[in-house]
């Protein structure tokens, strides 16, 4: 399919800068673009692309002030992220999508399902589970007793969801995830080994929550592990039993949060980072990347490091660190000359 530079920038509610009736059939990124391509800059390290880019249209944000000539159409609008977002997002749809139930699988006679949904080949759907309308389960989906899927949300090949969890509705689960596994709750025994603590909760996913590949949700000891609406949970995180994350939470790859921990609302979490248990982090808090959370943290923090600290601290951390080998040869040469002094003393 072929857009000219006016319909896009129609669409996105922009103005045009340059040629409007140029055509582009595909996206690329602002340092790859070639002709008939849409490529945008919103990052100011990437700026320096947009004047050798190839690309035909390039989508700015509206304050862009130009530095040299540019060879590209550019529409300019408020927010040049969001925009591209959307366009993404209407040439996915644009790819059509999948629907009808396809054999073999099996969907229990108790189990309800919606209208206009997909469900692949192998999948499992199991006794008393809901189904919601317009959802999509691919192949080899398992859909556990009591479970319930609201309406549009997709459920990615090799995705487990165990008995009586809750999904909410536009959710993505991505392949691999693990909703409901047993939380890691085990009792020492006097004889050394350790005896299982049945695990008799569930999980809550409200409306809008995003799961990554492989990543696991534990269920509760009690009660429910719960991710509150607007939640985007990365590849390869680890949330255990009886965690709570607050609302438009982020947490980005190898995450790791520990059981009954207590997360609020528009956190950020970066790569690596690993929470202790039962403790509560407030609203708005940056968690940089690899930080180690031994304790509670207020709202409204920027914290890194292991064991965390906060940012202005950390900084002047890192900056010793980063001078340990000179400091540590500045220590030699004062030892050595404290003891030609003592030497000379003693004489």
């Amino acid at each position: 399919m072929e857009f000219n530079a006016q319909s896009i920038a129609d669409f996105l509610c922009g103005t045009v800068e340059g040629d409007a009736s140029i055509t582009v059939s595909d996206v690329a990124k602002i340092e790859e673009g070639k002709a008939g391509t849409l490529a945008f800059l919103a990052n100011p390290k990437y700026n320096k692309y947009l004047y050798e880019t190839d690309a035909s249209i390039v989508i700015v944000n509206q304050d862009l002030e130009l530095e040299d000539k540019v060879k590209a159409t550019l529409i300019r609008v408020p927010d040049a992220y969001k925009a591209f977002a959307s366009l993404l997002e209407l040439v996915q749809q644009a790819k059509g999508s999948k629907t009808g139930i396809e054999n073999p699988c099996f969907i229990d006679p108790t189990a309800t399902v919606g209208n206009d949904v997909y469900i692949g080949a192998f999948a499992y759907i199991g006794k008393y589970a809901h189904i919601g309308n317009h959802v999509k389960i691919y192949p080899h989906a398992y859909i556990g007793d009591h479970s319930s899927v609201g309406d549009g949300t997709i459920i990615y090949s090799g995705v487990k969801i165990y008995e009586d969890t809750k999904i909410g509705q536009t959710c993505i689960l991505h392949a691999g995830a693990v909703i409901g596994a047993d939380g890691f709750g085990f009792a020492p025994s006097e004889d050394g080994s350790y005896k299982k603590v049945p695990q008799v909760g569930n999980v809550i996913l409200e409306d809008f929550v995003e799961i990554g590949a492989n990543s696991t949700i534990d269920c509760a000891t009690m009660g429910s592990t719960i991710l509150r609406k607007g939640t985007k949970i990365d590849n390869l995180v680890q949330i255990a039993h009886n965690v709570e994350v607050g609302e438009n939470t982020v947490m980005a790859s190898q995450t790791g949060i520990s059981g009954s921990t207590k997360v609020g609302r528009n956190c950020q979490f970066g790569g690596q980072v690993g929470v202790a248990g039962h403790i509560t982090i407030g609203d708005y808090v940056n968690l940089g990347a690899r930080s180690g959370v031994a304790n509670s943290i207020k709202s409204n923090k920027t914290v890194l490091g292991a064991p965390s600290m906060d940012i202005v601290q950390a900084a002047k951390v890192f900056a010793i660190y980063r001078n340990l080998p000179q400091l540590r040869e500045q220590v030699i040469d004062l030892s050595r000359q404290i003891s030609k002094i003592k030497t000379k003393l003693e004489e």
